[in-house]
């Protein structure tokens, strides 16, 4: 039997009141669309550091978005080390990658104290076929979400290790911005190691580039604390060139 909208039970969670609200569902959703999603959602309960939220190999049965705190995706390899796939900010959405298989393709682990809205996914379904605005914002939503994770992922790949951290710290410093917080002040969420992971670089790697944009005055780091002290310059090194390549071309302009 299908379930209709006001068969719903409501939930504590309100989508409308939700600061994220154009994270997930961005403006072109009605008021009344918003509503029958948030009266789906199921808010629960904090996630302590290192609580996993799913499990590789797990039963697929909802997507998440996380609230507050960070959420970290990994896999593991054959040879047994893990492999970070992601880092998800509140407003951002978890688990679509396993929509194909069923079955939960990586790890979600909870970088600090984090709180996430859990929607089961065969009742969004049913209330896609209800409210199609609901089924087309999902595919967006889907769409969106690879576009990035694949764009960052194919540009990291092409990129030296100075280039990839910060074309890293400038992804993370635009989605800061989008959650109304300092585009060039900012708490990693995750520690160094696992952004090392993600960028493919050793430990001492990531040390050491830390340390040269550091002296090229682009970076300030204090432990997870973050200073971007010129975007523009840090823009001009993630597209692959030069800091003195730029104060070339500067020089020429003038």
């Amino acid at each position: 039997m299908s379930t209709r909208i006001s068969d719903l039970p409501r939930q504590a969670s309100n989508c409308n009141s939700c600061r994220l609200s154009s994270l997930c569902f961005p403006e072109n959703l009605s008021s009344c669309a918003v509503d029958a999603v948030s009266e789906l959602i199921r808010q629960r309960r904090p996630l302590s550091r290192g609580e996993p939220l799913y499990t590789a190999g797990a039963p697929f049965r909802a997507i998440y978005a996380v609230r507050s705190g960070a959420i970290k995706t990994s896999t593991v390899l054959a040879n047994g080390d893990e492999h970070v796939c992601g880092f998800h900010l509140p407003g951002e959405i978890l688990a679509l990658d396993a929509l194909a298989s069923g079955t939960h393709v990586s790890t979600a682990v909870a970088l600090e104290t984090s709180s996430v809205c859990e929607i089961p996914y065969q009742a969004l379904e049913r209330l896609g076929a209800e409210l199609p605005s609901i089924h087309q914002r999902l595919l967006v939503i889907m769409s969106r979400e690879v576009y990035l994770e694949r764009g960052l992922s194919q540009t990291l790949a092409r990129r030296s290790a100075e280039q990839r951290l910060a074309v890293m710290l400038l992804s993370l410093s635009e989605r800061f911005a989008e959650r109304g917080q300092s585009s060039t002040r900012f708490r990693l969420p995750m520690s160094r190691y696992e952004l090392a992971n993600y960028l493919g670089l050793t430990p001492e790697t990531m040390s050491r580039v830390f340390r040269r944009l550091h002296q090229q005055s682009l970076v300030a780091a204090d432990g997870k604390e973050i200073e971007i002290k010129d975007l523009e310059k840090l823009s001009f090194l993630a597209d692959g060139n030069s800091i003195s390549t730029q104060r070339t071309a500067n020089s020429r302009r003038h």
